[in-house]
């Protein structure tokens, strides 16, 4: 809740369940996933660093300021008690009257629809995706935002008319996913990471091409990859600072290198950056030195799912599905308990999103902080 006194309160509030209507089931979550987006709903623009404890170890509250200068972009949250979880997984508990809520009683299933942190929640059958026999609600907790956000840069890829990708943050959950769709879909694919150890996990993992933003010769290194693969379009997670930027004055380079006539213009091939994240909330700088023929936007899973259509979303959870294990198998740094997820120090943890420490919640657990 953010308080219109400039502060971002965070706690746990006791609410009934509702009784499932005909098409609905009651889930018990029993894994929910710390992804960015859920970070961003949490602390809103809050200053994490001035986070302060109070309340009972059962029912803590935790306490952020706001700056002043950001409460203008928090006036639409004023007063609200948002609950926050994109996504999770558990088991059906509860269903309603309709054949297919009652099919799903007793079943391990994913969900998606927000308000996930959460020891049960009352949702749609069409929101629930049920998992492979053998699979743990931890296996399904993160097979939605991830999942299909990898995939659907690469959907988005061949829909626009390009043939292979560039990635930042790629040693991420989400990069690793990517990595492995583009080995088996053939797909040239260029990581760009931060530092070297991302680097070797990645090629470790089979990546053909990994760009270390940190290296001295990186826009050397760029540049390569590009010609070798033809990426023409990159998804970008860092948002801020100079990488788009950077990602598009290699893909022109890269292009000027093959091209056979000069033009004032710059090549006429459309190269595409599309922030997707905000790693680093800086303002986003670039040197226009890298012709015409560019875009640079902003991409979000949900929009590009209801653009596709039904059909096309569904083919894409059914993938998700059949290789839970494999291609979109998640790793998890610490898994807490709903009153852990409210202790400063853990939230500093998992607050940094860093990579390789993606946080999971298990809502059942009733461990201590």
């Amino acid at each position: 809740m953010v308080k219109a006194s400039g502060e971002l309160e965070l706690s746990l509030l006791e609410v009934p369940t509702p009784a499932p209507q005909a098409d609905e089931v009651v889930v018990r979550i029993e894994a929910t996933p710390i992804n960015p987006s859920d970070i961003g709903l949490l602390f809103g623009a809050a200053d994490i660093t001035t986070a302060a404890l109070s309340g009972t170890s059962a029912r803590p509250i935790v306490t952020m300021q706001i700056p002043e200068r950001l409460m203008q972009g928090m006036a639409a949250r004023v007063g609200q008690s948002l609950p926050v979880g994109n996504e999770g997984a558990g088991v059906v508990v509860a269903a309603g009257t309709s054949v297919a809520a009652q099919a799903l009683l007793g079943k391990t299933v994913a969900v998606l629809g927000g308000a996930m942190y959460a020891q049960y929640r009352c949702i749609r059958t069409d929101q629930c995706l049920v998992l492979l026999e053998g699979a743990t609600p931890v296996d399904g907790a993160s097979c939605f935002v991830n999942p299909l956000t990898a995939l659907g840069m690469v959907e988005t890829m061949r829909r626009e008319g390009h043939t292979a990708l560039v990635h930042t943050a790629a040693a991420s959950n989400l990069g690793q996913m990517l990595n492995k769709i583009c080995l088996q879909d053939r797909i040239g694919l260029v990581n760009i990471v931060r530092k070297p150890e991302q680097a070797a996990l990645l090629k470790g993992m089979g990546a053909r091409h990994v760009c270390d933003a940190s290296s001295p010769s990186f826009m050397a290194d760029l540049t390569q990859a590009l010609m070798d693969t033809g990426a023409t379009i990159a998804f970008d997670a860092t948002g801020g600072g100079k990488l788009a930027g950077q990602i598009l004055t290699c893909m022109e380079a890269a292009l000027n290198r093959t091209a056979t006539e000069y033009s004032r213009y710059g090549s006429t091939t459309h190269k595409q950056v599309y922030i997707y994240g905000g790693l680093d909330t800086g303002p986003t700088e670039f040197v226009r030195n890298f012709g015409f023929a560019w875009s640079m936007g902003g991409w979000l899973l949900f929009p590009f799912l209801q653009r596709i259509g039904e059909a096309a979303a569904r083919t894409l959870r059914e993938r998700v599905a059949a290789e839970l294990k494999t291609t979109f198998a998640s790793h998890y740094a610490q898994e807490i308990s709903l009153t852990q997820a409210l202790q400063p120090q853990t939230i500093a943890a998992y607050g940094q999103r860093a990579t390789g420490a993606k946080f999971l919640i298990n809502p059942s657990l009733v461990a201590s902080p």
